[in-house]
């Protein structure tokens, strides 16, 4: 499936499970989109159509059948940048009309300019990510809403809105919870920050707001991300902000305590992504021993050698792969289910076989449940591209596969100690209400990252599978990186 098909199926899920097709009618402009990247590009796709929604616009399944296309990119890695230019140009050849928005956007060409301009010149409008008013702005200029005299006398609801559950284009049952924009790490081979800007943190009751609204929609598992999670309130001093009349402080462990009770009347899941492992982060473990949030950490450690470490200008470079071994290991003793997942990065400049090897023994030691790893890739505008020592792409690309090797092993081991285990299980498909079987994910795992667990037909007729609702399954086999369960 392309990105355009891609996004033209993100589009009509929208406008199928959300209702979202426009209440002006026939009259109302069709806007196609695409939202392409991580999930905090989706968050601001969900900000730009929940504002598309509330001003009457209606959304189309094809580019064709659309007034104009909105292309929400992605900048980081080449493979994505070609994925985004190619998406453009599909939408400029199928409908002419097209808005640019997102990391892509942000991004200088060859020649100093707007790359996604030097490429696609005929593109309407271009701007960077976390920008829903421009884009706005964009659409009112080439698609405005005809003049309806029974609204247009309301007061403006600007798209920067918070605190409020808007269009979502995940399923019903999850959905991303963004607290901060931006990050102010400078890692020399990220870009990030000069697309997205330095951290800036949603004010807390913004977020708590936002979180109760979707939890009240009906939302199993809320999934919090950012840039960096762990830094949630650093750029505002951890200032105490008020929600429901009672002072919280900006601080990641206040937030989790305050989202876990927002969770616990409705039995849903609150899952953390992109935590940098700082001290603070051992307060987490308390509330997921104690059931209240789920024992998951998403912790980027990209690599374990000090020396590789200090290259890639990562935080706290000193403490390298030891240092995160004792703390995997007090982490396990706190609370002994936790799932730990990691991203890595192999063949960085100048790593010598050595540091590499030194990077496999970590991850033996390790075990860490979920890992994926990237062949380094240099990226126009990284300050890695002028360290010495590019390692030749076929030398990056045979280490990333010694190293997914090693870490299959270490997650096929943790998997196999499931077995016999009775697990809850969100499911997040059961045709025909999961007579013949259905998919669904333990708390290990995140949606489209980690592994699922294949149920199995339920043994009793009457028994059925629902999507969106929990089930308690038996561990009774392994399939890869997938679990199979016996509904019990």
């Amino acid at each position: 499936m392309s990105a355009a098909d891609r996004g033209e199926v993100a589009a009509a899920g929208v406008a199928g499970a959300r209702d979202v097709a426009g209440a002006q009618g026939a009259t109302a402009p069709r806007v196609g989109f695409v939202s392409l990247g991580c999930p905090k590009a989706l968050t601001d796709s969900e900000l730009i159509l929940t504002q598309l929604r509330a001003e009457g616009y209606e959304t189309s399944k094809t580019f064709a059948g659309a007034d104009l296309v909105i292309v929400n990119t992605c900048g980081f890695i080449d493979e994505a940048v070609k994925e985004s230019l190619d998406t453009i140009g599909e939408a400029l050849a199928a409908n002419g009309k097209v808005i640019v928005t997102g990391c892509l956007g942000a991004k200088a060409g060859e020649d100093g300019g707007n790359l996604v301009r030097e490429m696609h010149p005929k593109v309407l409008a271009v701007t960077g990510p976390h920008a829903t008013q421009e884009v706005m702005d964009a659409v009112h200029l080439h698609a405005p809403k005809p003049h309806d005299p029974f609204v247009d006398l309301v007061p403006e609801v600007r798209a920067e809105f918070r605190g409020i559950a808007g269009i979502k284009l995940t399923p019903r049952h999850y959905a991303y919870l963004k607290i901060s924009e931006g990050c102010n790490h400078r890692c020399t081979f990220c870009i990030i920050p000069s697309m997205r800007g330095d951290l800036v943190s949603r004010p807390v009751g913004d977020v708590l707001n936002e979180a109760r609204a979707l939890f009240d929609s009906g939302v199993k598992e809320l999934l919090v991300v950012s840039q960096d999670t762990s830094a949630y309130g650093v750029d505002v001093k951890y200032r105490t902000g008020f929600w429901d009349g009672k002072p919280v402080k900006t601080r990641l462990v206040d937030l989790a305590e305050k989202l876990a009770e927002l969770a616990a009347p409705h039995g849903a899941w609150v899952r953390l992504h992109y935590v940098y492992p700082y001290p603070h982060v051992d307060d987490l473990l308390p509330l997921m021993a104690d059931g209240r949030i789920l024992p998951y950490l998403d912790v980027p450690l990209q690599h374990s050698h000090p020396g590789v470490l200090r290259r890639m200008r990562r935080p706290a470079v000193g403490e390298g792969g030891e240092r995160n071994l004792q703390r995997l290991q007090r982490w396990r003793e706190a609370c002994p289910p936790i799932v730990v997942r990691s991203t890595f990065i192999a063949g960085f400049p100048g790593e010598t076989e050595a540091e590499f090897e030194h990077l496999l023994q970590f991850m033996r030691e390790a075990e860490i449940d979920r890992a994926g790893c990237f062949a380094y890739s240099p990226v126009k505008g990284a300050a890695a591209n002028e360290l010495p020592g590019l390692l030749p792409q076929p030398l990056r690309e045979e280490r990333r596969a010694r190293f997914m090797a090693v870490a299959e092993e270490a997650s096929a081991r943790k998997l196999q100690r499931r077995l016999g285990a009775r697990m809850q299980v969100l499911v997040d498909h059961a045709p025909a209400l999961g007579r013949q079987g259905g998919r669904g994910r333990s708390y290990a795992d995140a949606p489209e990252i980690d592994g699922t667990v294949r149920l199995l037909p339920p043994a009793k007729a009457s028994r059925t599978l629902k999507v969106g609702e929990f089930t308690s399954a038996r561990i009774v086999a392994t399939e890869g990186h997938d679990l199979v369960g016996e509904p019990v």
